[in-house]
């Protein structure tokens, strides 16, 4: 393993973050750990466990991607033969085999930028919440059009593109996948175990910011590559307008001049909750699972509307972007 290289990042993930520094520690070259502001003493932590220690200047806004950038940097700094790097979030604890597995198909295929595997939530019993998540994470192996924050680059790629776009709050992994591909790259979803994750989100609010956030993504995701032939994340965003705002503002506003038969618009939600559910029965989850999963979607796309008209206000006031990360109430700015 002498060719990879680990960037973690994180903020007050605390047991997480020593979870996630020993499941690697002594499997790759070098082990670089990200920091944004942490008052738990993960930095601490960090460098009593041997680990090359980045702390972010908070004056700049902070991003996961610019992140994920600085310690990239920095690991290339001490180690400038590394030729793949595993990135991973703070709260992720590595799977045994799977660095070996990811430089095996790097190794093999010189045509494949970005190699990830299967996510998985550490504790999927402990709150609906976390179930939604460990659901989402099960997506098709194969060839695909993006990867998530936990994955294997190769350096030439990621370097060949000018990494992460720093400037965005989310998303920016499946950004960096349009700008690969645009470059001849390949990305692969393996059949494999990669990563534990914990969400600890036990909260409706938590599951409200979170979906926030992807609306601002896939905003901001089809503003900056939503022309042809990419047409990246339009088609998630117009359903997030459909369905979160112009469908309910129809069926409420008409209600009086159509006596009430506008409202059988709102018999929509059902239809695409039961399409969804339809959707994800090959899958092979449980039915339960499979019709929350449904009506989380569902639900999501009130949350998402919020986040892209957060993004399109402050694009047209040229304000920074302020979101709140899930987990905490620490805001999170963006230059973009």
């Amino acid at each position: 393993m002498k060719q990879v290289g680990l960037v973690a990042i994180g903020r007050n993930e605390g047991k997480r973050l020593h979870q996630c520094l020993l499941s690697v520690l002594g499997k790759v070259a070098h082990v670089v750990y990200v920091d944004s502001g942490s008052t738990d003493g993960s930095i601490e932590l960090a460098r009593s466990l041997g680990v090359d220690v980045v702390e972010l200047d908070l004056s700049t806004p902070f991003t996961a991607a610019r992140g994920r950038n600085a310690g990239f940097h920095r690991l290339l700094q001490a180690n400038p033969q590394i030729e793949f790097v595993q990135f991973v979030d703070g709260d992720c604890e590595v799977v045994e085999g799977w660095l070996e597995r990811a430089l095996h198909e790097l190794e093999s295929q010189f045509n494949v930028a970005v190699v990830c595997g299967r996510r998985r939530e550490r504790f999927p019993e402990q709150s609906i919440y976390n179930r939604l998540c460990d659901i989402e994470w099960d997506t098709p192996v194969g060839e695909a059009t993006a990867c998530g924050g936990d994955s294997m680059m190769r350096v030439e790629a990621f370097q060949q593109v000018g990494g992460f776009n720093p400037t965005l709050i989310a998303g920016e992994e499946p950004e960096l996948c349009v700008r690969l591909r645009q470059k001849g790259w390949k990305i692969f979803r393996l059949d494999a175990e990669m990563t534990l994750h914990d969400a600890q989100m036990t909260r409706f609010g938590q599951w409200w910011k979170r979906s926030l956030r992807a609306g601002h993504a896939y905003a901001e995701g089809a503003w900056l590559h939503g022309r042809e032939p990419e047409r990246h994340w339009v088609k998630e965003s117009r359903s997030i307008w459909l369905w979160g705002l112009f469908i309910p503002f129809l069926a409420i506003a008409l209600a009086l001049p159509t006596r009430g038969l506008s409202l059988l618009l709102l018999l929509g939600f059902p239809l695409l909750s039961y399409r969804i559910y339809r959707y994800m029965q090959p899958r092979g989850f449980e039915s339960k699972d499979t019709a929350l999963y449904a009506l989380s979607c569902m639900l999501g796309k009130f949350p998402q509307v919020q986040g892209q008209l957060k993004f399109h206000l402050n694009r047209l006031l040229k304000r920074r972007n302020v979101l709140v990360e899930y987990k905490s109430a620490t805001p999170v700015d963006s230059a973009s």
